[in-house]
Order: C-alpha cells, then structure tokens, then sequence
C-alpha cells in the first residue's frame, strides 16, 4: 500500500475524479430531480455496485484482457453505447407532467422503482469498458513499488476509491434533489429531461465511436 502522502493524493484524485460530469453524475442528478433524494442516492448505489464489478474483475484478469484484446473491448463498447443511447431517447420522449404530478411520482417511487434505479446505475457502469480501463490505468500508479501482492492491492484501493465516491454521489443527489423543489426547475422539468436525453445519445455516441485505448498493465 502507499505511504500516507501517496494514500492521501490517492483520496484527493479520486475526489476530484468524482466530481467530474459524466454519465454517472447526470444518471444521480436525472433521477434526484425526477423522485426525489431517495432515487438519486440509489442510482449513486447502483453505480457504486457497478464499479465493484471492474474492480475485481480487473484484480483477477478480466480487466487486462478488456484492456488487450480489441474484440471484447468493442462488444462490450457497443453493448454500453446501446444503453446510454436507450437511456437518451426514452427521455427525449417522455411526455410533459405538471408538478404536481412530478411531487405524486416522486412520493409513490416504491421499492421496485429504487430497484430498477439502482439496476441502471450498475448496467451504466458494468457496460462500459471505459470504466475498467479507467482502474487499470489509474489505480496501478499508487501501488508501491516492489508490493507483495499487487492485486490484494489493487483491489483495496479500487475499493476505497469507490467507498469515496459515495457520499460525492449522495451530495449530487442532495444538490439535484434540492433544486427540485424550486418551483422554477419543477415547471422546466420535462425540458431538463430532454437536455439529459441528449447528454446521454451524446455519450453514447461518444463511447461507440472511442477506439480501445493502448493501457500499460501494471507498473
């Protein structure tokens, strides 16, 4: 493990990492608007989940292969570009709701709602190669030189990574949920959906058209 200046970068970066719009903040911030605070910290779960996934995955192998082989790398590009792109279109088509409506959606989101948020969240981040190319590419930078056992590395400073990134999505979500109740965000509400409608066909376009970057594994 790194030494604590190196361990408190680590944290630093991955804060800032956090911070960045993405495809992960706007999926916490669409559905914090939409129903609620509830919802957002959900999605922000659903995320956090999805990127256990590549952390392990990346500790045991599947993350390096991602990382060589152009084939899985693309498959799995399009399946993820396929999605942001479903998210983007349904919510170009959603229909206009007062706000009152809005409030009554948001109070009735019951437990199979949060559910299906939090199932968005995880396939928004297992689908997209990106992510695992992300730890492969980062984490590796903060493991000492001569570690006994770098993947036991890897993996507990992809899980602090992640654990950090919690309360960053719990304050997006918190900040989109508090701007849904001005009155003036409520009644562009369907505007804001078509805005994120494009963000994501944006992103998805944008990951379908990325040629699968050449990663250096390890130090």
């Amino acid at each position: 493990m790194p030494d604590l200046p190196h361990l408190l970068a680590f944290i630093a970066a991955g804060w800032l990492l956090n911070l960045t719009p993405g495809p992960d903040v706007l999926y916490v911030v669409t559905h914090s608007l939409r129903s609620g605070v509830r919802a957002g910290i959900m999605a922000g779960l659903g995320i956090t989940a999805g990127c256990f996934v590549h952390i392990f995955a990346a500790a045991v192998g599947v993350g390096t292969l991602m990382a060589t082989s152009a084939t899985a790398f693309t498959v799995l590009k399009y399946i993820g570009a396929a999605y942001l792109l479903y998210l983007g279109v349904r919510m170009l088509l959603s229909r206009a709701k007062p706000p009152a409506d809005l409030r009554a959606e948001a109070a009735a989101a019951g437990e199979r709602s949060l559910k299906a948020i939090f199932l968005g969240g995880f396939w928004t981040n297992v689908l997209n190669p990106k992510v695992a190319l992300f730890f492969l590419a980062f984490v590796p930078q903060f493991i000492a030189p001569g570690a006994g056992n770098t993947a036991l590395c890897f993996v507990l400073l992809g899980v602090l990574f992640n654990v950090n990134a919690i309360p960053v999505n719990i304050g997006w979500a918190v900040a989109a949920g508090w701007m849904a109740r001005r009155s003036a965000v409520q009644k562009g509400m369907h505007w804001l959906d078509r805005a994120a409608g494009v963000l994501f066909i944006g992103f998805g376009l944008k990951l379908a058209f990325t040629d699968a970057p050449a990663v250096r594994v390890g130090r």
